[in-house]
């Protein structure tokens, strides 16, 4: 198996002659991660591009409405088990071999900052997710050796905890406070997300999309070609789902709660800067607790974690499931499956277009619209499938192999 990369190509290279009486599932496993990928991919591209206020009936709205806050957790969660492909799958690599994979890890986390960064610079600010990457995998380090068990413990743990700790937080922020840490941020003062962002206040905070992380790394370990652990999380994502979305449903009007407006995650620049997302963090905070009991995509509550996690989890099952057991399908979403092994060339690629897209912000309401929405996506499928044709890896893929390999870390 190959040295692979977060949000990049998880499938087996091209066989050798011994090792093409491999049994399929194994494959199989691996093109399903891809395909998981390749609709993540598709929902940011929903959540960017497609129409905000769509009729009844329009497919393009419902994609987005479904994609809203979910496509990025699938996100996270993929870039968890992406982790334990470097660092070893159902057993975590120790001695020289352990330390390798956490250096070409540290790696990719510098390189994704940098690519973030440049991207923050844009009007998109703080709705890009790369370098919040970086901040999940530096902290995900000390927990590569852990087994499936504990890191699913770790996982659920934060999701219990860590909303309630980071509005508490949020809560004893002020506006002096706030620009006085930033005024010390070299990054803050490069491109407006320092590190206060990218931790605890921004649209991808550390403290609570850790779980989505860690989650993915406990998925990473298990022996997803085993039928018991399949019919496990055929049974958990479902229920997750519901224990999410279905709770404060009913427990907000029962205590005369309201549904708080939703802050989402991923908004396109021209909504970010609107305000339609969450409050910057220079104007400091003043939390709704209500906000607690809600689970608005993004709104980053315990509800809101455990409902997309049990999505991420549903939509990668199924994706494995689907690959190992109907071979067509897999030949027919070849295309589709591309893209997920150059996601981040394409991530990076459709945030680029978006901002040479004529109008104010780059996102002129009439340029959101389910025709836009499919015009990105076959445009991202067609350049996957004809660039995966030439060449093993995506562009930017390529760069995160390279750099790995001129430090001499490269498998």
């Amino acid at each position: 198996m190959t040295s692979l990369d977060p949000l990049a190509h998880t499938s087996l290279p091209k066989p050798e002659p011994a090792a093409v009486a491999e049994p399929g599932p194994p494959i199989g496993r691996l093109v399903g991660v891809d395909l998981a990928r390749a609709l993540a991919v598709f929902g940011m591209f929903a959540v960017h591009v497609g129409p905000f206020e769509a009729a009844p009936g329009d497919v393009g709205g419902w994609f987005r409405s479904l994609a809203e806050g979910r496509a990025s957790a699938l996100f996270a969660v993929l870039a968890g088990f992406s982790l334990m492909l470097i660092a070893g799958r159902l057993e975590p690599r120790t001695g020289l071999a352990g330390r390798r994979a956490k250096a070409r890890i540290v790696i990719r986390a510098v390189i994704l900052l940098a690519v973030g960064t440049a991207l923050a610079m844009t009007s998109f600010g703080d709705a890009v997710i790369l370098n919040s990457y970086a901040v999940y995998f530096l902290l995900a380090l000390p927990l590569l050796r852990l087994r499936a068990r504990m890191l699913a413990i770790i996982a659920a743990v934060l999701a219990l905890v860590a909303p309630q700790v980071a509005f508490g937080l949020r809560a004893l922020l002020s506006e002096p406070t706030l620009n006085s840490v930033n005024a010390y941020d070299p990054l803050e003062r490069l491109c407006g997300v320092g590190v206060l962002d990218l931790v605890l206040t921004g649209f991808y905070p550390a403290i609570t999309w850790m779980s989505f992380v860690i989650a993915g790394m406990a998925l990473g370990r298990l022996d997803l070609a085993a039928g018991a652990v399949r019919r496990r999380l055929a049974v958990l994502g479902p229920a997750l789902i519901v224990l999410g979305y279905g709770t404060p449903r009913l427990a907000l009007p029962l205590f005369g709660g309201r549904i708080p407006d939703h802050m989402p995650d991923d908004m396109p620049p021209g909504d970010a800067m609107a305000g339609s997302g969450p409050p910057p963090p220079k104007e400091g905070f003043a939390p709704d607790p209500w906000s607690l009991l809600a689970a608005e995509p993004h709104s980053g509550s315990t509800f809101d974690i455990i409902g997309s996690l049990g999505m991420a989890i549903t939509v990668l099952l199924c994706a494995i499931v689907a690959m190992d057991r109907l071979p067509r399908l897999r030949r027919l979403a070849g295309p589709v499956i591309a893209v997920g092994t150059m996601s981040l060339t394409v991530y990076v690629g459709h945030i680029l277009a978006i901002l040479a897209l004529p109008g104010d912000n780059a996102t002129p309401p009439d340029a959101n619209s389910t025709v836009l929405l499919a015009a990105f996506v076959a445009v991202a499928v067609v350049f996957a499938a004809v660039w995966s044709r030439f060449f093993r890896r995506g562009p930017l893929e390529h760069l995160l192999t390279s750099a790995t390999r001129l430090a001499g870390l490269a498998r």
